[in-house]
């Protein structure tokens, strides 16, 4: 009965991080406590990769180091182009062009156990706009006027190339990623489908392997998760800057 109540826990949780995308009325927000609620689908269906994807979206060869300042402190994250080059490109250039400064984190979840702090809505920076709401946008690339979506991309361990557009369970892959779900992970949320990551991401503030091989991580807290356990639903980004590894970036702004 323990293991029953258990799974049935981490599969609210997981419901939770499917967000992103989503009309307006089909959207609802969890709270601190209600980590059960999700969204549904995102309202333009993104093309489904089934290799990699070819390079119409940033791509980040190496690796680089963001900092990321969250009331009034710094959290340092270490991006990982060399397992996740579209995912960690994607994170890169949207921090080049400002789009995370000033965003809020609308859903942290803490309790009954530690899970996520998710942002990344770009819809957060107007103050105006319904906190309800939050958790439904994605970042509008200029050049096109179109949300960017990016595959789902997952490399399992020890593999050459990432999994693209499918969950490992999907793939009927066994294998773990090579990176996994740990405390302090930074990877992407996405509605049901797979490839409908855009720009709200989640730090993880437990070890959540259940959720590994379904949610793309392309990083690491290497300082400041103190900062991040501090972190409240409405706490607001005051600035995101590349520190290092810029140049690795090929195809962002």
């Amino acid at each position: 009965m323990h293991r029953k109540i258990q799974l049935l826990f981490a599969v609210l949780l997981i419901g939770g991080l499917m967000l992103g995308g989503c009309t307006p009325d089909q959207a609802s927000v969890s709270s601190p406590t209600s980590p059960a609620t999700q969204t549904t689908s995102p309202t333009t269906t993104p093309t489904t990769q089934t290799s990699s994807p070819q390079m119409n979206l940033p791509v980040l060869e190496g690796t680089a180091t963001v900092v990321m300042t969250v009331n009034s402190s710094p959290i340092t994250i270490e991006v990982d182009g060399k397992n996740a080059p579209v995912t960690a490109g994607n994170f890169v250039d949207l921090v080049q062009r400002g789009v995370y400064d000033g965003l809020v984190f609308h859903r942290v979840v803490r309790q009954p156990e530690p899970f996520v702090v998710q942002g990344g809505d770009p819809q957060s920076k107007n103050p105006n706009f319904p906190p309800q709401r939050l958790g439904t946008g994605g970042f509008i690339d200029p050049n096109t006027g179109s949300e960017r979506f990016i595959p789902l991309e997952i490399k399992p361990k020890g593999a050459a190339e990432p999994v693209y557009s499918q969950t490992f369970e999907k793939a009927r892959i066994s294998t773990p990623p090579q990176l996994p779900h740990t405390r302090g992970a930074v990877a992407m949320a996405r509605s049901q489908q797979p490839d409908s990551a855009s720009s709200q991401f989640y730090f993880a503030l437990a070890d959540l392997p259940f959720l590994d091989g379904s949610y793309a991580v392309f990083g690491y807290v290497t300082d400041g998760m103190d900062v991040v356990d501090q972190i409240q639903q409405g706490d607001r980004i005051e600035s995101a800057q590349v520190t290092q590894g810029a140049e690795n970036l090929r195809g962002g702004q």
